[in-house]
């Protein structure tokens, strides 16, 4: 009798020390955890600058009767530089696609993720394509006198999620939203359009970060 008493009392001294253990260890990861989350406060994060670096249309022509469309082919360049010394950033697939006054005018380019260093810069190049995209009457007519003018301005926009990274301990997703607006300045356009068009960003690039 007095062994099974002395067993019992063995196995509920082992359950206890298990039980401390385990609240003993969730406690020091929730305490690293806070530590490194206070110091991802203190050190509070500048978000990544981005420049539109090259625009170049190799193809551009819109339709002049219903439906009216966009067919254009065309590359950019995209900068981005960390500012921060000792946060890293981790972009999260990133869409990148061209619009005029708002709508869409090409498909959207998938970017793979990538780990941004500190104070460290990435580069881009995406092909950006879109056949018979279409377009309201208001935006063809708009665009066929810019056109015409001889300089269309467009922007180019990246959507995605980014996380800060601090270590080891890396941040919860934020939103990105990266506007570069650039001027396309056509010369000649005999036979349907330009063959080969450099474009001239406007300004440098708006970024904003939501969570």
């Amino acid at each position: 009798m007095s062994e099974k008493i002395a067993s019992v009392n063995v196995g509920c001294s082992n359950s206890k020390k298990l039980k401390w253990f385990a609240w003993g260890t969730g406690g020091l990861i929730v305490f690293i955890g806070l530590l490194v989350f206070v110091v991802f406060l203190v050190l509070h994060p500048s978000k990544p600058s981005f420049n539109l670096e090259d625009v170049t249309v190799y193809q551009f022509n819109v339709s002049k009767v219903t439906p009216y469309a966009v067919t254009i082919i065309m590359q950019v360049t995209l900068s981005s530089r960390n500012p921060n010394s000792r946060i890293g950033v981790e972009y999260q697939p990133l869409h990148v696609y061209a619009t005029y006054r708002d709508q869409q005018i090409t498909m959207a380019y998938l970017l793979p993720p990538t780990y941004q260093g500190h104070k460290e810069p990435v580069v881009w190049s995406p092909p950006l394509t879109g056949y018979d995209m279409p377009i309201s009457p208001y935006s063809q007519q708009s665009l066929d006198q810019d056109w015409h003018a001889g300089v269309v301005l467009m922007n180019i926009k990246l959507q995605g999620d980014v996380k800060w990274k601090v270590g080891t301990w890396i941040s919860p997703k934020y939103h990105l939203y990266v506007h570069c607006p650039a001027n396309i300045r056509f010369g000649d356009l005999n036979n349907g359009g330009p063959n080969l068009i450099k474009g001239q960003p406007v300004d440098h690039c708006d970024v904003e970060i939501a969570s």
